[in-house]
């Protein structure tokens, strides 16, 4: 599973947090635990597969954001003791 994590410029509030999850979510169907924060600026999400950086990259600039970066690391998940 890997963690991918969106650097995006623009958003101004919680509304803007959701429309950067719908949009994510609408292109990364198999997206999980997508989250959007608009005091860091970026947003976040799990998935199985590798992510296509142009696809995502055109997804945000549609909606009118600035798409500044997106970076990609291994997730495990960590039990609850663990």
């Amino acid at each position: 599973m890997n963690k991918v994590t969106v650097k995006i410029e623009g958003m101004m509030c919680g509304m803007c947090e959701a429309h950067i999850c719908d949009t994510i979510r609408r292109a990364f169907p198999d997206a999980k635990k997508v989250k959007a924060s608009r005091t860091r600026k970026e947003a976040s999400f799990l998935t199985d597969e590798p992510v296509d950086a142009a696809k995502l990259e055109k997804a945000i600039t549609d909606t009118g954001y600035t798409f500044l970066s997106v970076g990609s690391e291994a997730y495990k998940k960590r039990g609850l003791f663990g």
